[in-house]
């Protein structure tokens, strides 16, 4: 049974340029936008440090121009991630603050504050961008809010969502879960069409904000929402619009008046804000023009950019996330013409561009506009917060089922990857196998947990391992039972169990693990199809060895009672003893063997078996 947390909680889409929170209201049975003092439902994810105090939100946002070195944005780009990431390494060149190495590879972003310098990680700043909503909801509601549900792009890794859980600890607020961003917006969808709903509705969420990509495929029947498979990418969004704008004025600005504004960051901060503008203008508009006084040396800017021109610069983006929406639905397996209604989730989803591309590669189909994409997210977060809290009394009794992002698997002989839970597998989930062992007389089995799609387990990443001890001694072969389950928090348990003694053990990896970056579980994927003709050789020539590995045990078993029993020629013997020693020096050998020596051993040990066996010549 699902646990009850005390009090109202609240639903909070944590975005890398704007925030939202939402609360159920019992009294009127539907999901509440809470407006901040602005009276904006959205409050931008910014954080401001001046000589007298720091500014959140509208107020951090409305000075970014002036105060630039010391204004931080996009730190959902940098949670969870390493300094030394390709990432972190691109956008810093972009970034008007500065970012440098703190302990252990982590990020750390120097501002200052009332004279000193601040060294802070990205946690701290979405804590203070989630204080700030906390506070909003609190006004609000006129009560205290302890626990929140809080989204996250579905390509979050365990480390990006580990840190998210940090930031509303350091926030003084309890992250009771963590939901993906489009399986939250299918929540939202789904209660706004229930009256609607007849059967079972497969529905395609397309997600994109302004700095993560996200999409997923749903099956929604009734009360239950079942993700198939989702795909994306978390460093994709309105800002690389933004940036290409940027950069094509920043070109123009050198060529009319050969002066780089690159090295000045308040220019730069101008110009872009000025771009952001003209993005949201050409969704509706064929052209708009961008005009900034006095940009750098008392030059003014005034330039225009059409429609055509913005889809042009920034095609490839474009082409990239409908290169994503078809690999998604080949991983459900489902064909486009079974899915329902795509819903549009996320600002840039406004583009024009985006939507004519996805309406043509849906054969036509008119695309879902009816619930706000900027509001969407916390809808959702709002409508499970109040599913997991006992202070609400009237909430739709829904069940939310995700998927996992990876195969996830463990180590077997041969360095294959054997896969335990297959990557878009729903969760909960369960799942045992048997494995013997490798040796005689061994008494301890390592399990080695691996994430990854690669068939080889080295390629793959390794997220823990254990050992099972005290195993009976026994002949090669002995069965041991591996379980690998996952619960609705994402929490991986993995256990062997030794089911003759009752003896196990067992490993715990859950979001408090740091795990792969998001970039790196998107090239692991991507590797597994361009290496798959090289993984396919790989899995034969381990299947092969194993075969003559264990032809090669059989044989000396088989040799010992022929021995005894005198059933073979000592000259036979010998023969069959050197072939021993050639195929375990083959097998033993750090050298590479080609798959077809290995085949031709095999062959004639299997035939030097069969003889041996049935005693024929």
């Amino acid at each position: 049974m699902t646990k009850k947390y005390e009090g109202r909680a609240v639903g909070i889409d944590l975005g890398t340029t704007y925030s939202c929170v939402a609360v159920w209201l019992d009294e009127n049975n539907r999901v509440e936008i809470i407006h901040n003092e602005q009276g904006n439902k959205t409050t931008p994810s910014f954080v401001a440090f001046t000589d007298n105090e720091r500014l959140i939100g509208d107020a951090a946002k409305n000075q970014t121009a002036s105060n630039a070195e010391n204004t931080v944005f996009d730190a959902k780009r940098l949670i969870g991630r390493k300094f030394n990431d390709s990432v972190v390494k691109k956008d810093m060149m972009l970034w008007p603050f500065k970012v440098v190495a703190g302990d252990n590879g982590k990020p750390l972003i120097v501002v200052k504050y009332k004279g000193q310098e601040k060294h802070l990680c990205a946690e701290e700043i979405s804590s203070m961008i989630l204080t700030k909503l906390r506070e909003i909801a609190e006004k609000y509601l006129d009560s205290p809010v302890k626990n929140v549900v809080v989204t996250v792009p579905a390509y979050f890794c365990d480390a990006q969502r580990k840190a998210t859980i940090d930031a509303g600890a350091i926030a003084g607020v309890n992250v009771i879960r963590i939901i993906n961003e489009p399986t939250a917006a299918a929540l939202a969808y789904g209660l706004d069409k229930r009256s609607n709903f007849v059967g079972e509705k497969n529905i395609f969420v397309f997600d994109l904000g302004g700095g993560t990509f996200d999409v997923s495929i749903l099956t929604i029947n009734d009360k239950d929402f079942q993700v198939k498979a989702t795909g994306g990418n978390t460093h994709l969004g309105g800002e690389d619009f933004d940036n290409r704008m940027v950069k094509y004025f920043v070109d123009e600005f050198k060529r009319k008046n050969k002066v780089d504004i690159t090295r000045n960051p308040r220019a730069l901060r101008r110009l872009r804000t000025a771009c952001e503008r003209a993005k949201r203008v050409l969704s509706f508009s064929v052209v708009t023009t961008v005009e900034v006084d006095s940009l750098f040396q008392g030059i003014d800017f005034f330039s225009s950019i059409t429609r055509a021109k913005f889809e042009e610069i920034n095609m490839d983006i474009f082409e990239e996330c409908m290169e994503t929406v078809k690999n998604c639905l080949t991983d459900s397996k489902m064909n486009k013409s079974t899915v329902n209604d795509v819903v549009l989730v996320g600002g840039s989803s406004r583009i024009p561009k985006v939507q004519q591309l996805l309406k043509e590669f849906f054969n036509g189909k008119d695309l879902c506009m009816s619930i706000n994409p900027d509001e969407a997210v916390a809808y959702g977060a709002a409508v499970q917060a109040a599913l997991l809290s006992e202070g609400f009394k009237n909430v739709p009794n829904l069940v939310l089922r995700d998927v996992t992002s990876l195969s996830l698997g463990k180590l077997d002989f041969g360095d294959i990857m054997s896969v335990m839970i297959p990557r878009n597998s729903c969760i909960p989930i369960k799942m045992t196998q048997s494995f013997g062992t490798v040796e005689d007389n061994q008494t301890s089995v390592l399990t080695e947990v691996y994430e990854g799609e690669r068939t080889k387990a080295s390629d793959n990443n390794l997220l823990g391992s254990f050992i099972l001890s005290n195993l009976p001694p026994a002949p090669r072969g002995y069965i041991i039972s591996i379980s690998f389950a996952i619960d609705e928090n994402g929490i991986l348990t993995v256990t062997a169990t030794d089911k003759s003694t009752g003896n196990m053990n067992e490993i715990s990896i859950n979001n408090y693990k740091e795990r792969l970056a998001a970039e790196e579980i998107t090239k692991l994927i991507k590797e597994a199809e361009n290496f798959h003709i090289e993984d396919k050789k790989f899995l034969k020539k381990a299947e092969v060895m194993n075969a003559l590995d264990y032809c090669v045990y059989k044989m000396r078993n088989a040799l010992n009672q022929t021995k005894h029993n005198s059933k073979l020629p000592s000259k036979d013997i010998n023969m069959i003893n050197s072939a021993i020693t050639e195929a375990s020096n083959l097998l033993d050998s750090s050298q590479p063997v080609e798959i077809e020596v290995l085949e031709s051993h095999l062959k004639d040990f299997e035939s030097m078996l069969e003889h041996i066996i049935t005693g024929k010549e």
